[in-house]
């Protein structure tokens, strides 16, 4: 009964965005069928998607940080050929089944299970934390109402809690937890599996992710850019709305790639601060670029594994 509540909600939530992004884009419709891309809007929007792939191949170093905090030795360019060939799978039901993909990838390069799902689960986490970190800094850019003290307090708060989430400290004991709990489940209880723990802070790994956020809104202003004006002073603005965005598709359940939940999050953000048409086109714009960006990853990965296997 709980499985089938938990696909009926995510039912809902992905009909829900979706129902909120259909209807922004039917009261606009006029306004976005007027927007025109010259040539330099074209090229812009290239740039775009090649920033893109940049994000995504910086994320698969980073997943190597992590598995070398870890303790593994690994080769950079085989895991970020995995974290890129298997990066497309996220818009698959379920959206787990790039994690999947990866965990496999890593047990076949003679990883264990434990340190495998390790790794896959703190990357997302360090993403988001660096995400909720960019949320705090950034937030009072697109609240409705000035910030007050009580807010930044709150906020000041909240990116302590942040910081000390990530923390070996906090992190190891509910590894061992989870640890305990899988052994007292697991048939082979004669040879338990060791512990694993997290030896150090993942400083790296954690500033690696405001490079892929950062990144990642780079593309997302230059795709405004691209059929818009945009000024210095609104580059703040459009970090903290994306990476709110940005978070919220990757939490919320039932979003295969935040696909909706990231549409809806950004029109809600943005759409009185740009006129509505704008954010909208560019909104869609971003999700075919990310698609693209993500493909050509996956594509280019792949080439490259199989030319290197033809010259051994």
């Amino acid at each position: 009964m709980t499985k089938v509540m938990k696909q009926f909600l995510r039912w809902i939530i992905l009909g829900g965005t979706l129902f909120f992004v259909a209807k922004a884009l039917k009261d606009n419709w006029v306004g976005v069928t007027t927007l025109k891309i010259d040539a330099a809007g074209w090229a812009i929007l290239a740039i775009a998607t090649g920033v893109t792939l940049l994000a995504h191949t910086w994320a698969g170093w980073i997943w190597t940080w992590v598995l070398r905090d870890l303790n593994q030795s690994i080769p950079s360019v085989q895991f970020i050929q995995v974290y890129l060939k298997t990066n497309i799978a996220k818009y698959l039901p379920g959206n787990v089944w790039h994690y999947y993909g990866r965990i496999v990838a890593a047990k076949n390069a003679n990883i264990s299970a434990g340190v495998a799902t390790l790794s896959v689960l703190l990357e997302p986490l360090l993403m988001a934390a660096a995400a909720l970190i960019i949320v705090v800094l950034l937030g009072n850019q697109f609240a409705a109402t000035q910030t007050n003290l009580a807010v930044l307090i709150c906020q000041f708060l909240a990116l302590i809690f942040i910081l000390c989430g990530v923390h070996p400290w906090f992190l190891n004991p509910v590894i061992r937890f989870l640890h305990r709990l899988k052994n007292k489940k697991s048939a082979n209880k004669t040879q338990p599996q060791a512990a694993i723990n997290l030896e150090r802070y993942p400083i790296r790994p954690l500033l690696g992710e405001f490079g892929f956020l950062g990144l990642r809104s780079l593309g997302f202003i230059l795709t405004i850019y691209a059929i818009y004006p945009v000024n210095l002073s609104q580059m703040p603005l459009l970090v903290g709305a994306f990476s709110f965005a940005w978070l919220l598709g990757l939490v919320v359940p039932g979003a295969p790639g935040g696909l909706g939940v990231f549409e809806a999050t950004a029109i809600a953000l943005l759409q009185h601060r740009f006129p509505s048409a704008v954010v909208i086109s560019a909104i869609a714009l971003y999700r075919l670029i990310s698609i693209l960006a993500e493909t050509s990853g996956a594509a280019l990965a792949w080439l490259d594994e199989r030319l290197v296997n033809i010259n051994r």
